[in-house]
């Protein structure tokens, strides 16, 4: 500390005068997506906005991203609806087998879920998946499917413009992306209650896959930054679409990217959804450290491992980590 805020400092404590707060959080970086489809100079640099995101918050929002309000919307229609059908509907879905293609729960087997309930499925490519999900609300089908075959075009010109900023280029792994997972994650989280003391939804974890997606229709989900050790609270910002590190894209990086810790707390205000959808390789296909970033000054950090692996993972560590890739960190001697 310089001498002269240090004898400041010190002479405030002395007069019994508080210390300065801290400053207030960064404000989340919001990326035109727009700009990745103009002229190459655009391009590169949103190309750069979108690396450097990930690099020092490992998270942003994106507007212009070609998504109408009407499909957002539409879609937090269709969880809204589903939620609000009798138990009985909704546990035609109930699983205990993390496995099923769609499952139901109002408690999460992954040790991570404190005040929800859930529907989770899979969505691309999206004929194969759309025969298991609910045909309650009779437009469930129509919106969700909308909305997650806009989500995954988004989730490629995302993977595109990161993989060129790793300088991998953007076609790297292009076939394996457009044929690769998308899991879709529908939560419902109530209004937070005074008489309730615990105010967390979804207890502090990192996705397992290259980018979550999430769209939010109030307030609630919180994010802790690689550098920080405190919460940021996400804005619910009309038309934007909230997107994070997840841990595949750490591994695939050799640790230049690093997955995002966040959590859901409950609102004040109202009830709360969210629509988060995960994207990343195929069920089986393993994702590994990049060949190119790695030399005798980079050394490989990760094993690689896929979805089913995660799976395989999940139900003996669910309290043990925050993170799985850091049950995939190499040892070194």
């Amino acid at each position: 500390m310089p001498a002269v805020a240090g004898s400041l400092y010190m002479a405030s404590q002395h007069k019994g005068v508080p210390p300065p707060l801290p400053p207030p959080p960064r404000p989340l970086p919001v990326i035109n997506l727009g700009r990745l489809t103009m002229d190459s100079a655009s391009r590169a640099l949103a190309v750069r906005d979108i690396v450097l995101a990930c690099r020092e918050r490992g998270c942003f929002e994106v507007v212009n991203h070609g998504i109408s309000r009407s499909c957002m919307n539409g879609a937090l229609e269709a969880a809204s609806e589903f939620f609000q059908l009798s138990t009985e509907r909704k546990e035609e879905f109930a699983s205990d087998d993390i496995r099923q293609p769609i499952r139901y729960d109002t408690s999460s087997r992954d040790g991570i879920s404190m005040s929800r309930s859930f529907l989770k499925h899979y969505a691309n490519p999206l004929d194969d998946w759309i025969k298991f999900w609910p045909t309650q609300p009779p437009t469930y089908r129509e919106k969700m499917g909308e909305y997650a075959v806009e989500t995954q075009r988004v989730s490629m010109q995302l993977m595109k413009a990161i993989l060129q900023g790793l300088g991998l280029g953007p076609s790297y792994l292009q076939e394996k992306l457009e044929g690769g997972v998308q899991f879709v994650a529908l939560n419902n989280y109530p209004q937070s209650s005074a008489k309730k003391a615990d105010k967390i939804g979804l207890a502090p974890h990192s996705d397992y896959g290259f980018l979550t997606i999430l769209l939010q229709s109030s307030p609630g989900l919180e994010v802790m930054h690689h550098e920080d050790d405190a919460w940021t609270s996400v804005p619910a910002i009309p038309g934007a679409l909230h997107v994070h590190v997840g841990d595949h894209l750490e591994v695939l990086s050799n640790g230049q990217l690093k997955s995002l810790v966040h959590r859901a707390v409950l609102n004040p205000n109202e009830s709360r959804i969210s629509i988060a959808s995960i994207h990343g390789l195929s069920m089986d296909e393993e994702v590994h450290c990049a060949e190119e970033l790695v030399d005798e000054h980079h050394p490989k950090m990760y094993r690689g491992s896929s979805f089913q692996d995660f799976l395989d993972f999940l139900p003996a560590n669910m309290n043990r980590y925050k993170r799985y890739v850091e049950s995939l960190r190499i040892d070194k001697p």
